[in-house]
């Protein structure tokens, strides 16, 4: 398992240089960009192998014989660490499953970067990847972010950050603040900081870059505990019983108490308290 830069080629460390180097097989997610990233450092892997999302596990098996058959095997994602938001976890089981035996190179990452450089307390932090894109799923990542009582990070496409920033800001997050990484250790990298809804209204670029987000942890004071308060954004949006149903399955919480709350919050006459 090998970490590759996440954009500045300059910060490959020598030891993962000196694997690339020396392994027979390659396994990839974009053999195009890892080409580039090989020939930067003089590496030529006899055999590349295209490892990704839509054909992980049939790549992962033929990996799997390949280190079987008694070669080494160096496991590169197009940047940042492998399995970190990219293919690699369905290989690194399969080869626990065999007894083969898994190496880590450590080096860059996106998340440690951003929260290297981040001024919101991240001595605890909660890693969410890419949020889901829509439907229920998405209500309830970011009803599970905004009841979350630490630091949280994670990345977001060019073409959603703007509406994700306001579905935070409309479900109650607006004056938390957030920190946004865009392109990390890249020409153009840019670290900006301010609330949710300040952000909205900036003119910081958006629509361009890839971007890791740190949004503060949800604010200690308050009634409200944080299982409440995940029933209460899912019941801006779902009826009672679905929302108490999907913040239980978020918080563990009691599902028949959660209903009760969900009940409250939907009734013109609590003025949602």
């Amino acid at each position: 398992m090998v970490a590759t830069p996440i954009g500045n080629l300059g910060d490959i460390t020598q030891r993962a240089v000196d694997v690339l180097k020396s392994v027979p097989v390659v396994a990839c997610e974009d053999t195009r960009r890892s080409r580039i990233l090989l020939a930067h450092i003089g590496a030529t892997p006899p055999r590349l192998v295209s490892l990704h999302d839509h054909n992980e596990a049939a790549a992962s098996a033929r990996v799997v014989d390949l280190l079987l058959d008694g070669k080494d095997v160096a496991l590169i994602s197009d940047a940042g660490t492998p399995t970190v938001s990219d293919p690699g976890f369905e290989l690194v089981r399969l080869a626990w499953e065999a007894d083969i035996a898994v190496t880590v190179v450590p080096g860059p990452s996106a998340v440690t970067a951003a929260l290297a450089a981040s001024p919101i307390p991240v001595h605890r932090f909660r890693f969410e990847g890419f949020l889901p894109a829509k439907g229920t799923a998405r209500r309830s990542a970011l009803a599970a972010i905004l009841a979350c009582d630490v630091a949280v990070v994670f990345f977001e496409a060019p073409h959603r950050l703007r509406k994700t920033l306001s579905e935070l800001a409309d479900l109650g997050a607006g004056e938390r603040s957030l920190l946004l990484g865009r392109e990390l250790t890249k020409l153009h990298e840019t670290l900006t900081i301010g609330t949710v809804a300040g952000l909205i209204e900036s003119s910081t670029v958006m629509d361009r870059g890839e971007f890791v987000c740190i949004l503060s942890p949800a604010p200690k004071t308050g009634p409200a505990t944080s299982e409440q308060a995940v029933v209460d954004v899912l019941a801006e949006e779902l009826p009672p019983g679905q929302a108490a149903r999907l913040a239980a399955k978020i918080t563990g919480a009691s599902r028949r108490s959660l209903y009760g709350r969900a009940i409250r919050r939907q009734s013109p006459a609590s003025g949602h308290a």
